[in-house]
């Protein structure tokens, strides 16, 4: 199979660190199979799989090689019975809620988005606000089809090439096709209880409390507000609602599922409209809005799951410089981490325009799943100021020291000797990478920036 050479530049989400690829866009499996052989006898040039690009870093880049666009990857799709869903690798969650919600059924876990693809999902072993309670994608998974340098695999949990792939960031091949259990639901609607809480202790309290009693619980941080006020929050708990429990209106169709996309960023322009003035007053009014107490409401999937999907190309608001969103994760017991987060972010004039906090069950099976049982924290940090890179570095080495780790899927910028303290396991996963891809076909901006597939040069923090 010939590949062009036409070129593209490509960015992640945060739009920034953009490369030029060639893209390459199979249709099927044997289509998969053909790219990847053609490039093996090119010499090994390299190449990355991409879905819908919401990795904010470079994890879906490859600068100089080819980028294989997995969208195409779409069949098949069926759903058991009991709920059992073959899907293609190149399937968008936004497609498969489309089908599976009218029909009774949940994605086992879904990210702050549904313009994912399957493939995507589990080359990230994503995460939801159900973590506490049902782990990450690989978790339900059963088994996996995937299209190595090395030839088409299909392996479950107990195979070596599963664990390397959930949470591979596309490392060991392109993930064509996925069998996973869904959930069963009888409505399309969350019930959810909303409270806010006045400081960082009383929401890590709030999050703690009852935590095993809902299935969902997020909280919404004002990253501006400092002193006293410090980690004041929005705290979310939530269910699947049951139809007696739904209002009037909603009861009659249970299961009527229809997001809607309420308008779309325009073009990104030169400057950001987003600035900390105009995002201290959205705090505000979104932390006085909230209720005092703990107050219930049914919300739909959509405004739930995922807010940010009613705007569509949101990342653009940023402006042309973009934004990095950076996501760590902490034991229990390491909350002074969280504080000192926010603490110097709020010092060193970058402060996060939206932040969110989470806490996460035990860790799953793949070599470089991000999750492990502790406290989360995602911040959206507009670019272009100066001074941000360093104290970024600086929470990277609290956070390594803690035990921590950064999310490989959002990260743009993290220093690759903290990789081996923070991925504990990054050992087994090249072992097993290098016998799926001897000739390190499988590579991205992020592999070769971090050394994922090497050994880093210099030793990591504290070792």
């Amino acid at each position: 199979m010939s590949l062009a050479e036409e070129r593209q530049l490509l960015a992640g989400w945060g739009r920034a660190g953009k490369s030029a690829a060639r893209l390459v866009s199979p249709s099927c499996t044997q289509e998969a199979e053909k790219v990847l052989a053609a490039l093996g006898n090119e010499g090994g040039r390299p190449a990355i799989a991409r879905g819908l690009g919401r990795s904010y870093g470079d994890a879906a880049q490859c600068g100089g090689g080819t980028v294989i666009d997995c969208r195409g990857l779409t069949a098949p799709f069926e759903i058991s019975p009991s709920g059992l869903c073959r899907a293609g690798g190149g399937l968008s969650i936004d497609s498969l809620l489309e089908r599976a919600v009218p029909a009774g059924w949940f994605v086992p876990v879904t990210p702050g988005t549904r313009q994912v693809t399957v493939g995507g999902a589990i080359a990230s072993d994503v995460h939801g606000k159900n973590h506490h309670v049902d782990g990450a994608f690989a978790a339900h998974l059963r088994r996996l089809e995937l299209v190595a340098p090395t030839g088409r695999i299909l392996c479950g949990p107990e195979d070596p090439a599963f664990a390397a792939s959930c949470g591979g960031m596309g490392l060991t091949g392109v993930i064509t096709e996925a069998t996973f259990q869904l959930i069963p639901i009888e409505s399309s609607r969350i019930k959810v209880e909303t409270e806010r809480a006045g400081d960082l202790d009383a929401c890590m309290a709030l999050l703690a409390e009852r935590a095993e009693e809902h299935r969902y619980s997020v909280a919404w941080v004002d990253g501006l507000a400092g002193g006293r006020k410090l980690g004041r929050s929005v705290v979310t708990r939530g269910d699947h609602a049951r139809p007696a429990e739904l209002p009037a209106g909603a009861a009659k169709d249970p299961l009527a599922y229809r997001p809607r996309q309420r308008f779309r960023a325009p073009l990104a322009p030169p400057l950001s409209p987003l600035s900390p003035a105009t995002i201290a007053l959205m705090n505000e009014v979104w932390y006085r809005k909230a209720p005092r107490t703990s107050k219930t409401s049914f919300e739909s999937i959509a405004s739930f799951f995922h807010p940010l999907d009613a705007v569509g190309d949101w990342n653009l608001l940023y402006g042309t410089r973009g934004f990095i969103q950076y996501q760590y994760v902490v034991p229990f017991g390491a909350e002074e981490v969280v504080r000192d987060s926010l603490e110097r972010l709020g010092r060193a004039g970058h402060p996060p325009y939206l932040v969110v906090l989470k806490t996460f069950g035990p860790p799953g099976q793949g070599h470089l799943s991000f999750p492990r049982e502790g406290w989360t924290l995602a911040l959206d940090l507009p670019l272009g100021r100066a001074g941000l890179a360093e104290v970024l570095d600086g929470l990277d080495e609290l956070v390594a020291e803690a035990g921590g780790r950064v999310y490989l899927t959002k990260d743009s910028r993290l220093r690759p000797e903290l990789l081996e303290q923070m991925y504990p396991r990054l050992p087994a996963w090249r072992e097993e990478a290098r016998r799926l891809d001897p000739d390190g076909i499988m590579s991205s901006d992020l592999d070769r920036r971090l050394g994922l597939r090497r050994s880093p040069e210099k030793k990591a923090l504290g070792k």
